[in-house]
């Protein structure tokens, strides 16, 4: 299964503290809006959201259909696809993503310790 580009989305209580912060550790500002409270931070191929106000505890996020910069993959599993196996396989789903449709969609499961994963697809 391609899940696509992982990153991990903190909820954070300060954005602009926590921009310089990971700044100082080397990454530099991918995308975003510290305005909207929000920015995709990048070192290398490791990319880490900063997310203030919108969520409370951290998420594992894989985006299906991009890889670490944002680019289109030319073949990916489309979240539908990898929703389909987790459901099969008993997975239970938090949010599902339509299946009538296609494109751009989400499903959100928890792993067994609580941890929110959101796949995410852009494409």
């Amino acid at each position: 299964m391609k899940l696509g580009a992982f990153s991990v989305s903190l909820s954070v209580k300060d954005i602009k503290a926590s921009k310089q912060f990971y700044e100082t550790l080397g990454f530099s500002q991918f995308a975003g809006d510290v305005e909207k409270n929000y920015l995709i931070m990048k070192n290398g191929n490791a990319l880490i959201g900063l997310f203030q106000g919108m969520f409370e505890q951290n998420i594992l996020t894989f985006n299906p259909g991009w890889d670490e910069n944002a680019t289109k993959l030319e073949s990916f599993d489309d979240v539908r696809t990898i929703q389909e196996h987790l459901k099969r396989n008993n997975i239970k789903l938090e949010k599902e993503a339509d299946e009538s449709t296609s494109g751009p969609a989400s499903t959100v499961l928890n792993d067994p310790d609580g941890n929110t994963i959101l796949i995410d697809q852009h494409v």
